[in-house]
């Protein structure tokens, strides 16, 4: 047997400090998501392929067994956190403003094909950790508030099982910090629409159970969204 699971067992029964289990959902799919339009603060909803979407989720959320649900307030993640709650029982969903979506402010509404044309995302693109965004947040802002509010909602529920739903860039900063990965490595980490993480904390040490679980495995290797040259690439003999 190799000797990692000696070390995470070790950490895993050490005492003191928060304990208990983070897990991570991205809201359901939208059309926004299809269409590669940059949603941030908008209150957009899921629309029916975004609720068939979160529901087929269900088997999976009720295997995990959460205790309680954290949501971000807006519409998407809001109604995904209900569609769960009701599929595992449980009716009340505690909202969280730190687990919303990134501030994009004037980029909002942008879809892919403008926004690579535009002089200050493309300076973003290239160095995203050392400016903020036009709505005014850096990553380490953004990484900030979603790692407090899962370590504080954690520290409050010792031993229990919190599932957060969230957004796709607050769940990949939080993840690079209970990862110990540098942030500049955020955009590697894969993130659907309506699929889980798990972390189990240990005080300052952190296990990563699984990450992207999905109910449809042959999405991960699709096209997040649309653009105009993955359309045409799909439609070649």
């Amino acid at each position: 047997m190799a000797l990692g699971p000696f070390y995470v067992a070790e950490k895993l029964t050490q005492s003191g400090g928060i304990r208990g289990v983070a897990l991570l959902m991205r809201h359901g799919e939208t059309p926004w998501n299809r269409e590669g339009r940059v949603m941030g603060k908008n209150p957009i909803e899921l629309d029916e392929e975004g609720r068939r979407q979160v529901e087929s989720a269900i088997p999976l959320a009720r295997a995990l067994a959460p205790n309680l649900i954290v949501s971000s307030p807006l519409p998407r993640a809001r109604q995904s956190a209900e569609i769960i709650g009701h599929g595992v029982g449980i009716t009340e969903i505690i909202e969280d403003a730190r687990l919303s979506e990134v501030e994009y402010g004037r980029w909002e509404g942008m879809v892919y094909e403008d926004l690579v044309r535009d002089a200050h995302y493309i300076h973003y693109r290239e160095r995203p950790l050392d400016e903020p965004t036009p709505g005014g947040e850096t990553m380490y802002n953004v990484q900030s508030r979603g790692v407090a509010a899962v370590s504080h909602t954690i520290a409050a529920n010792r031993g229990k099982r919190v599932l957060f739903v969230s957004h796709g860039d607050i769940i990949r900063t939080v993840l690079c910090h209970f990862m110990r990965l540098g942030l500049e490595n955020f955009r590697r980490i894969r993130i659907d629409n309506a699929t889980f993480f798990g972390i189990q904390i240990a005080g300052d040490f952190a296990e990563i159970k699984f990450l992207n679980l999905t109910s449809d495995p042959a999405r991960v290797f699709q096209s997040p969204f649309k653009t105009k040259t993955n359309s045409r690439a799909s439609q070649a003999p």
